[in-house]
This record gives C-alpha cells, sequence and structure tokens, in this order.
C-alpha cells in the first residue's frame, strides 16, 4: 500500500516547539506513525525527578524536629531508616522524636514509601512541616499509621476519645485508622482498602498538588480533599484541630514521620516535586 500524504500545516506540540510539513510521500502508513512519536523527544513530563531521600546524597539530612542530628533510637542502615524502641501506652504517651527530612520544603509533590509497624504500633507522615513548634503535630496534615487490628486491644483510648464525644471512645475512630488524613478525613471506603498485617510491608503514596490531596494505600487510593475548602474548614472547626490555629496553616514543608512509643521502619523513601 502505498500512502501519500499532503500535509500543509503546522504540527504543534505540548513543549510550544513546531514543525513544518508541506509534502511527505511515504511507502506506507506505517512509517509515517513510526517516525512522528521522534518529533516529540525533550516534550516530556514537566514534573520533577524522583529524589530517593535514603540514597548517600541525602541521607545526611535526616534529622529530628528541631534538631541537628537523628535523635537516639533512630538509625539509618541497610537501605532503611527505622526506629528501636521499647513500646510505649497511649495513656502513658507525652510526646516523641519525631524527625524529617531537612535537606528542602515541597509544596506540590509526589510521596512514596514502604513501612511496617509492630503489633501495637503507632506512627505517622507528616507533610508541610515548618519548625519552631512543640511538634509536627498541630501545624503539619498527618498521613496515619497504626495497628488498625489490635491497638484498641491493647491501648486505653478512652480517656482519649471523650474528649471529642466518641459514641464507642474505647475503639479506634474513623478518623485514627492507617490512610485517613489525621482527625480530618477519614478512609473513603474502608472495605476497599488493604492493609497487610503488622510486621509486614505496606506502600503508601500521598499526592498534593493545587487544590488536591490524596492518599493511597498499597496501590488503593483511600481519599482526596481540597485543603483549604469549606468542607475543610468544617471538619478543622469541629475536630481535633477547632482551636489549633496553625493548623494546615502552611502550603510547603518538610516531610517527616512520627514517634508514637513504637519501633518503626522505613525504606523507599522517595518523593517527586510536582508543578
Amino acid at each position: 500500500m502505498v500512502c501519500k500524504i499532503n500535509l500543509g500545516v503546522i504540527i504543534s506540540y505540548p513543549c510550544d516547539r513546531t514543525i513544518k510539513i508541506k509534502v511527505l510521500e511515504l511507502k506506507t502508513c506505517f512509517y509515517f506513525f513510526f517516525i512522528l512519536p521522534f518529533f516529540f523527544t525533550g516534550c516530556g513530563d514537566e514534573n520533577g525527578d524522583w529524589i530517593n531521600l535514603l540514597d548517600g546524597e541525602h541521607q545526611a539530612e535526616w534529622r529530628g524536629y528541631n534538631g541537628e542530628t537523628l535523635p537516639p533510637g533512630w538509625t539509618i542502615s541497610d537501605d532503611m531508616l527505622w526506629y528501636d524502641t521499647d513500646l510505649k501506652l497511649e495513656q502513658d504517651y507525652t510526646g516523641g522524636r519525631d524527625v524529617i527530612y531537612g535537606g528542602e520544603e515541597f509544596e506540590y509533590f509526589e510521596f512514596s514509601v514502604e513501612w511496617k509497624i509492630p503489633e501495637g504500633g503507632n506512627s505517622g507522615i507528616f507533610y508541610h512541616i515548618q519548625e519552631g513548634f512543640n511538634s509536627p503535630s498541630g501545624t503539619s496534615p498527618e498521613y496515619q499509621l497504626i495497628d488498625d487490628e489490635k491497638y484498641a486491644d491493647i491501648h486505653d483510648l478512652v480517656g482519649y476519645n471523650l474528649q471529642f464525644g466518641a459514641e464507642h471512645p474505647e475503639l479506634l475512630q474513623d478518623w485514627q485508622l492507617t490512610g485517613a488524613d489525621y482527625a480530618m478525613h477519614p478512609v473513603e471506603d474502608p472495605s476497599a482498602k488493604v492493609l497487610h498485617p503488622t510486621g509486614e510491608w505496606n506502600h503508601s503514596k500521598i499526592v498534593v498538588k493545587p487544590g488536591q490531596t490524596e492518599h493511597w494505600l498499597n496501590g488503593k487510593k483511600l481519599l482526596s480533599f481540597e485543603p483549604g475548602s469549606e468542607d475543610w474548614l468544617e471538619r478543622k472547626a469541629a475536630g481535633k484541630w477547632s482551636n489549633a490555629e496553625n493548623y494546615g496553616k502552611f502550603r510547603s514543608g518538610y516531610i517527616g514521620f512520627q514517634d508514637h512509643g513504637s519501633s518503626l521502619w522505613f525504606r523507599n523513601i522517595k518523593i517527586r516535586p510536582l508543578k
């Protein structure tokens, strides 16, 4: 088959380059469509490259919140960031040794991490962290990491949850479960959530784009919300952060992990800036 193509047009491409084509006579249409993609070379994704936050270039940037070095108990080895401690009960928790990646602040980004916790474990992923406060909690949004199955069996939650009017204060509330935007947005469809048991690796992703934040777990999107929207403001005013004037205030900041009294393991910690 002979394919004769006469194009007196200008072809425009996403990277604002143009190619003028007057006459193309090709032996087959296949050849035309084979070479066309080469015109797009260099017109790729405008988002940033993935950054491995545990490689040799970046791992030295991990430190304690408001600190200069990693706090006691935190270690980077075997391509992991991990924390070793005896399990502390929720009713005795008074704050922990949170850590941040202090090499760069991020506004819009896609963050990816594999993690595992022990039975009764609790942690979280903070983002848009700004320093100078007692901890990231109360200012930074948090992707919750917790032992959904047995945390309430091991820890006494009644005193803590009663202050929020929980009908069953002895249980984890929906906004306290893994993947929730802690104390703000619960997982939208709990039946679709895939959470591997304690002691096994899970994969979490946070995507922050203009006007939308998404939480993912093991390949499933759990929730999305618009920071600062009317719904967001109503949730803040009605819940734990009602008197936290700086909660969600910052639209750029560091990434970090919470120490909430249990051992923790993180690996394949990566982030890429988004436009």
